[in-house]
């Protein structure tokens, strides 16, 4: 069983920047594929960004190539989602979320089987 626990968010203007952290329990952190969705009301929630148990490779929502990016610290359990030029668009609760395991599909909300009680970001103009 992996519990996660997200920490950051807040409130930011438009433009700022703001980082999350999750931090999983468990010894098997560094065997598991890890990702960020976002989920605003009344939608599914949105696939954000994705690394696979070394960290060595990202994937990303298009449009937020290049102002998100998402990191882990195995040696801390612990993975991140580093945001720059927030926009309004980009309120939501973010939550953290890993697979059992690497199943090299990183999209998908239903390849992940735990999930972090999400953190709320709001981006005013």
């Amino acid at each position: 069983q992996v519990q996660l626990v997200e920490s950051g968010g807040g409130s930011a203007q438009a433009g700022d920047s703001l980082g999350l952290s999750c931090v999983a329990s468990g010894s098997i952190f560094h065997n598991l594929a890890v990702g960020w969705f976002r989920r605003t009301p009344g939608k599914e929630p949105e696939f954000v960004a994705a690394t696979g148990w070394s960290g060595t490779y990202t994937y990303y929502k298009e449009s937020l190539k290049g102002r998100f990016t998402i990191s882990r610290d195995n040696a801390k359990n612990t993975f991140y989602l580093h945001m720059n030029s927030l926009k309004p668009d980009d309120t939501a609760v973010y939550i953290c979320a890993a697979q059992n395991g690497d199943s090299g599909r990183y999209r998908d909300s239903a390849d992940y089987l735990y999930w972090g009680q999400g953190t709320e970001v709001t981006v005013s103009s």
